[in-house]
C-alpha cells in the first residue's frame, strides 16, 4: 500500500541457489499418526508463496503451522524436520516450533515434502510421525500491469511471473467481474505465450482487447491462476467511453530528458550487499519539483526514497529510473539509468521534532522539467494518453491546500500511475516501521507521525509510489506528500500522506534553517486546472457486506432486532427494521435502522450492544421492500461529507483525548483518525487501524460517545505491505564482479559492482 514508501525487488533466480543438495525421489506417503502422538494436518497443497499459511514467521513472511499432540491430549514436545522437495531449490525449511516455509521456487510442477515429527521415548525407538504436503509454483508479485485505463478497442499485454525455473508450469488467465472471480468481464483475451528457462522464473503474457463499446465506465478484472494452486492475482482495467488509456508501466521507463516528475526514481546506491554481490535494490517515486526564494529547483519525495531512511550522505546521486527498473545496476556500473539531482537534505526520521517522511534533492540542469511538469496530471491527448501538466499553485501560491474529509485527489506514481480516491480520515496519528535494508531483515526504527492524511481506494497505491504528490482534482493543488500504505482485508488500498503545506513548513524550519535561515520553499506549478479522476472504485462496503456472519453474530443481531422494533415510529422518523451487517466492523452483525429521509432523526449507535446501520428512505421504499441495505447507496453522488463541521469538529477534539492512550494500551492499534461511520454517514467515527496478526479480543464499538471503524490490514512499513498472501520474497541475483546475469524481466545485462 510504502507503507508504503514500497519497494519492489527484481524476479531472478540465483545461480547459486540452482547448486543446493535436494532430496528428490519417488512419493512420500504420509503416516501422520501412532500410538504416542498424532500431528496436524497431516497433508496439504501449499504453494511456493504459502498461499493460505495460517501463521507468519518474525520476519511477516506466512509459514505453515504445524503441531503435535499427544494422544493422551497436551502438546507432544518433537523435533521436527523435512526432506524430500525439488532436486535444486530443496524441502524449504521448518523451524523448532513447527513453522514450515516452502522453498521459494521450484524447478518443477510439483515437489512433495516430508515432514518429520520425532519424538524421543523413554524406553525402545523414538516415535515418529509424518506429514506430506504438495508444493507447487505460486506466483511472486501483481501482474504487470496491475492496473490500466482503456478506452474502446484499446489493447495491452499482461504479464505475469511463476516461482518456476525450468518445468511445464503455465499461467492461466480468465476475465471477470471481480478479482477473485474465474467468469464475466468485457473485452477478449488471446492465447497465453510463455517463456521457461533453467535460470529464469517463468514468465507469461497475454494481450487484452477491450470491447468496440463501453456504455459506461466500469472495472474489468484479468484473473491469473496457475495448475491447482490456490494462488491468484488480478489486473484491473478501468474501461471507459471517454478513450482515455493510462498505462502505469510508462512510469517505469528511462525518461527522456528533461524528466517528467511521477516517474520511477531513487538513490544510486540504495541496495543491499553481501561481499561484492548486490542482493536487493529499492526506489519509489520522484514525485514533485519545490523551489526556495532564490529559485534553486529541488526534487521532493520521501527520505526512505531519496536518503535510505537517515542513511544517506549530503550530495549522494539520484538516478532516474530507480534501480528496481534498472536489474539493480547502478548509474557507473551500467546503462539505464540518468543522474537527475544530488541529495540536498532530509527531515530525519530520528529526531521527534519531524511529522513527515521527506527529502529534497537539487536538480541537475537539464534533466528535470523545470515547470514541474507530473506524468499524466494533464489533458486528454488526440491518442488517449493523458499528458503531462504541472500541478496548481495560483490559489496557494505554492504553498499547497488544506484537505478536508471526503476529497477526491489523485497521484501520479511509479507503480500504480495516475489514480484517484477519497480523502478517508483526518487527523491521523498511525505508526510506522522502518528498515535499513531493502530486504527488510534490518529493523531501524518505528515512528509515529500524526496529523497525517488517510486515503482509501482500489488500486490507489501500490510498491514504489512512495514519494508521489497527492493533489485535489477540481484544481491540482498539492494537498500530500504519499509515503506509506498497504492493503485491507477487502483488498483496498489504504494509503497515508503528510499534509502538503505541513511538509513545506517542516522543510523550511530544519532543512532552511541548515542552510543558514531565511528559506521558504514553494511548489513548482502552474495555474489551477481540473485533474482527469481515474477512480477504480472502493470494495470496503462490498467486501463487508460480502463477508459472511458466524452463528453466533446471527444470533445477536436477531435478538436485537426484537428490541428494536420497539423503535419503530413513523411519527418520529423511525420506519422499520431488518437484520443487517455492520460495514464499519465487517464480520459483525448489525441492526438495520429506516429513518425518514425528510427529517432529522437521532438514531442510536447500538440496539442491545449491536451496532446500527442508519438508512435514511421513505414509508413506501420500507413497505415494499426497496429501500438501500447500506447507508453508501442513500448518499448523494457529489462524494461531499455528510458531516457538518460541527460534528466534525468534536470528534477531532475526541480523537486527540483518547488516541494517544488507545495506541499506547493496545499493541494491535497502530493508527487512529476521524472520518465518517459507515455504519451512519451522518455521524463522525474513530477511524482504527488494527494489526492483522494481533486483533484484540475486545473491539469497542463506541469511544467517548463516538462510533468506531475498524480497518484490518498488517502494520505499516515503507515496502511492500499486502493483507493478500501472496507476497514476493525474491531478490536480485547475487552475481560476482564482472560476471553477467541474465534478468527474465527483459531489461537486459547487469553486472556486479566491484565492492569491496
Amino acid at each position: 500500500m510504502r507503507s508504503l514508501p514500497f519497494r519492489i525487488f527484481a524476479l531472478i533466480v540465483a545461480p547459486t541457489l540452482l547448486l543446493m543438495a535436494g532430496c528428490g525421489g519417488g512419493r512420500v506417503i504420509a503416516n501422520p499418526s501412532n500410538a504416542t502422538f498424532f500431528i496436524s494436518p497431516g497433508t496439504g497443497f501449499i504453494d511456493t508463496n504459502c498461499t493460505g499459511c495460517n501463521a507468519t514467521n518474525a520476519q511477516g513472511a506466512t509459514v505453515e503451522q504445524l503441531t503435535a499432540t499427544l494422544t493422551t491430549g497436551g502438546a507432544a514436545n518433537v523435533v521436527w524436520s523435512v526432506s524430500g522437495g525439488d532436486a535444486n531449490s530443496g524441502p524449504g525449511a521448518i523451524t523448532s516450533a513447527g513453522e514450515y516455509t516452502p522453498p521459494s521456487y521450484l524447478t518443477a510442477d510439483r515437489a512433495d515434502i516430508a515432514v518429520t515429527a520425532t519424538l524421543n521415548t523413554l524406553t525402545g525407538a523414538p516415535s515418529q510421525a509424518t506429514a506430506v504436503f504438495t508444493v507447487m509454483p505460486g506466483f511472486l508479485q501483481p501482474l504487470t500491469p496491475e492496473n490500466l485505463t482503456l478506452g474502446v478497442d484499446g489493447q495491452v499485454t499482461i504479464s505475469g511471473f511463476l516461482a518456476e525455473a525450468g518445468g511445464d508450469q503455465a499461467i492461466a488467465f480468465a476475465l471477470s467481474n471481480s478479482a477473485t472471480g474465474s467468469s464475466g468481464g468485457q473485452g477478449s483475451l488471446s492465447p497465453v505465450n510463455c517463456q521457461r528457462g533453467a535460470q529464469a522464473f517463468t514468465s507469461c503474457t497475454v494481450t487484452y482487447s477491450a470491447p468496440s463499446s463501453v456504455s459506461s465506465t466500469a472495472a474489468t478484472y484479468i484473473v491469473a491462476t496457475a495448475g491447482s494452486s490456490s494462488s491468484r492475482v488480478a489486473a484491473e482495467i478501468l474501461l471507459n467511453s471517454a478513450g482515455v488509456s493510462s498505462n502505469p508501466t510508462t512510469h517505469q521507463a528511462q525518461s527522456a530528458m528533461p524528466s517528467m516528475l511521477g516517474s520511477s526514481g531513487g538513490m544510486n546506491n540504495d541496495y543491499d550487499s553481501h561481499g561484492n554481490h548486490v542482493t536487493d535494490c529499492c526506489g519509489g517515486t520522484l514525485g514533485s519539483l519545490i523551489q526556495d526564494t532564490a529559485n534553486h529547483q529541488y526534487l521532493l519525495s520521501n527520505n526512505h526514497v531519496l536518503a535510505r531512511s537517515d542513511h544517506a550522505s549530503q550530495g549522494d546521486t539520484i538516478v532516474q529510473p530507480g534501480l528496481i527498473d534498472n536489474n539493480c545496476v547502478p548509474n557507473g556500473d551500467g546503462p539505464g539509468t540518468t543522474p537527475v539531482a544530488s541529495l540536498t537534505g532530509w527531515l530525519p526520521l530520528s529526531s521527534s521534532a519531524t511529522n513527515a517522511d521527506a527529502a529534497i534533492a537539487q536538480v541537475e540542469p537539464g534533466t528535470v522539467n523545470t515547470s514541474g511538469s507530473i506524468l499524466e496530471l494533464g489533458a486528454r491527448q488526440a491518442d488517449g494518453t493523458l499528458a503531462a501538466a504541472p500541478p496548481g499553485i495560483s490559489s496557494t501560491g505554492g504553498k499547497g491546500e488544506a484537505a478536508s474529509l471526503d476529497l477526491t485527489v489523485a497521484k501520479s506514481g511509479r507503480t500504480t500511475g495516475l489514480t484517484c480516491a477519497g480523502v478517508s480520515a483526518l487527523s491521523l496519528d498511525v505508526t510506522v516501521d522502518y528498515y535499513l535494508d531493502c530486504a527488510e531483515t534490518k529493523p531501524y526504527l518505528t515512528k509515529t507521525f500524526t496529523n497525517q492524511l488517510a486515503i482509501s481506494g482500489n488500486a490507489f497505491t501500490d510498491a514504489g509510489d512512495s514519494g508521489s504528490l497527492i493533489v485535489d482534482i477540481t484544481n491540482a493543488e498539492p494537498v500530500g506528500l504519499y509515503f506509506t500504505g498497504g492493503t485491507d482485508a477487502s483488498g483496498v488500498s489504504q494509503g497515508v500522506a503528510s499534509p502538503a503545506p505541513d511538509v513545506l513548513t517542516e522543510l523550511d524550519s530544519q532543512i532552511g534553517a541548515q542552510a543558514g535561515g531565511g528559506t521558504n520553499y514553494t511548489f513548482v506549478g502552474g495555474a489551477d486546472h481540473p485533474v482527469t479522476c481515474l477512480n477504480y472504485g472502493d470494495n470496503t462496503i462490498a467486501g463487508a457486506q460480502a463477508r459472511a456472519l458466524t452463528d453466533e453474530e446471527i444470533a445477536r443481531a436477531q435478538q436485537a432486532l426484537g428490541q428494536a422494533r420497539q423503535l419503530v415510529n413513523p411519527s418520529a422518523g423511525i420506519l422499520g427494521v431488518a437484520a443487517g451487517k455492520s460495514s464499519d466492523h465487517p464480520g459483525e452483525g448489525a441492526v438495520i435502522l429506516y429513518v425518514d429521509e425528510s427529517m432529522a432523526v437521532s438514531a442510536p449507535a447500538t440496539v442491545e450492544g449491536v451496532r446500527t446501520l442508519v438508512i435514511p428512505t421513505n414509508s413506501h421504499a420500507v413497505t415494499f421492500g426497496s429501500a438501500p441495505q447500506t447507508p453508501q447507496e442513500s448518499r448523494s453522488s457529489s462524494g461531499a461529507s455528510a458531516l457538518t463541521p460541527s460534528v466534525l469538529n468534536q470528534a477531532l477534539v475526541i480523537k486527540q483525548q483518547v488516541a494517544h492512550n488507545m495506541m499506547k494500551n493496545n499493541a494491535g492499534f497502530f493508527g487512529v483518525g476521524v472520518g465518517e461511520s459507515l455504519d451512519n454517514p451522518k455521524e463522525a467515527a474513530l477511524v482504527i487501524y488494527v494489526d492483522r496478526k494481533r486483533v484484540p479480543a475486545d473491539l469497542p464499538q463506541i469511544v467517548n460517545g463516538l462510533r468506531t471503524r475498524y480497518i484490518v490490514m498488517d502494520r505499516m512499513h515503507v515496502t511492500r505491505s499486502y493483507l493478500s498472501p501472496i507476497q514476493s520474497r525474491s531478490h536480485c541475483m547475487s552475481h560476482p564482479a564482472a560476471e553477467r546475469r541474465f534478468d527474465p524481466l527483459g531489461l537486459g545485462w547487469g553486472r556486479s559492482l566491484g565492492l569491496n
